[in-house]
């Protein structure tokens, strides 16, 4: 019996182990009132020390999944333009690979301008899908819902 309950011991710390794998990055989401009916919506990522996310927009011949935002539908809110990335980008070769990526370390904001139809209260949300890797391996794509208070 007590073979038994050392070993679902070991198990279970085995897998909170990996499931904690995947936690390279915190995500924090604000919102800042522009005007009347307007405000800044800020997708904050802080990126482990070593690691790197991939930004939004990669060459052609990169093979790294470019972070994605997808915002849910909302009658009461507009997106403003495409999201921009506030950070240091870096566009780096990497020969291993044989392929150009843009990536950003330590940390990175999405941001994206709304407007709202008058002065209503209302959210937005959606969930940002991305990918990170350091000098020798990379993560499975991840994915994180957000919603934000205007």
């Amino acid at each position: 019996m007590k073979q038994l309950f050392t070993t679902a011991v070991f198990l279970l710390a085995g897998l909170l182990a990996t499931a904690q794998s995947g936690t390279k990055v915190k995500w924090n989401y604000s919102a800042k009132k522009l005007a009347a009916n307007k405000y800044e919506v800020r997708l904050t990522a802080t990126i482990d020390k070593g690691w790197h996310l991939y930004s939004q927009q990669q060459s052609e011949d990169a093979i790294a999944l470019p972070t994605t935002i997808s915002f849910a539908k909302n009658p009461l809110v507009t997106l403003v333009d495409k999201t921009k990335e506030v950070g240091k980008l870096y566009d780096q070769y990497d020969k291993a690979t044989a392929s150009r990526s843009r990536f950003y370390s330590d940390k990175v904001e999405f941001v994206q301008v709304v407007t709202t139809r008058g002065t209503v209260k209302t959210t937005v949300s959606g969930e940002v899908e991305f990918m990170v890797c350091d000098d020798k391996q990379c993560l499975p794509p991840d994915k994180v819902k957000f919603s934000v208070a205007l």
